[in-house]
């Protein structure tokens, strides 16, 4: 484990707190009129998936856990079930959808992911940051319409509703980012 200070905590860190794993899901940073600094921060749990919001002065002291990452590809999904290949024994690992929450609508077969472990037992994915998808459905481009940024909602062939610029229309591809789910750019 490494010791950080409160400020340098990140989404996506797992730290050590009040005796339990927890996994950063949303980090503020907020400085009051009055006293110093701090970060309010959006904590879930590995073990259970419950939610704790705490603050995180400068000051503190915050264990952050290493994790040991496995390189695996993304196989198939069987109900809640997700199947995984180690790369370099190709064995095959399972695991429970929840552990890898929201992020498993973009999932996709064949993607090469990061299985994160502590102490032999998984506990968290990592994807790479972006990913190239259909878009299924949208509204149709209307020639002349302003070019202002006035974004279209499109619901993309992972089922995930994403605002998209107004030139992009069904069966485009295009790039989002796994880890807010945004439009970046059209694939080329």
């Amino acid at each position: 484990m490494v010791k950080i200070n409160g400020n340098e905590v990140r989404p996506g860190n797992i730290i050590e707190h009040k005796g339990s794993l927890w996994s950063v899901v949303k980090l503020r940073h907020v400085k009051p009129g009055k006293g110093g600094a701090f970060a309010q921060v959006e904590l879930k749990s590995v073990l259970d998936g419950t939610k704790l919001n705490e603050r995180f002065r400068s000051s503190q002291t915050i264990e952050r856990v290493r994790l040991e990452q496995k390189k695996c590809q993304f196989l198939y999904a069987d109900g809640d079930m997700l199947n995984f290949m180690d790369k370099e024994s190709f064995e095959q690992v399972s695991l429970g959808s929840e552990l890898v929450g929201e992020s498993v609508a973009y999932l996709l077969e064949g993607m090469e992911v990061s299985l994160e472990s502590y102490e032999g037992r998984f506990v968290g994915i990592e994807l790479p940051d972006q990913v190239t998808l259909e878009v299924k459905e949208t509204e149709p481009f209307i020639k002349g319409q302003t070019a202002a940024s006035s974004n279209k909602p499109a619901l993309l062939e992972n089922g995930v509703r994403v605002m998209v610029p107004p030139f992009v229309s069904v069966g485009d591809k295009v790039i989002v980012d796994t880890r807010d789910g945004n439009y970046i750019r059209p694939a080329e």
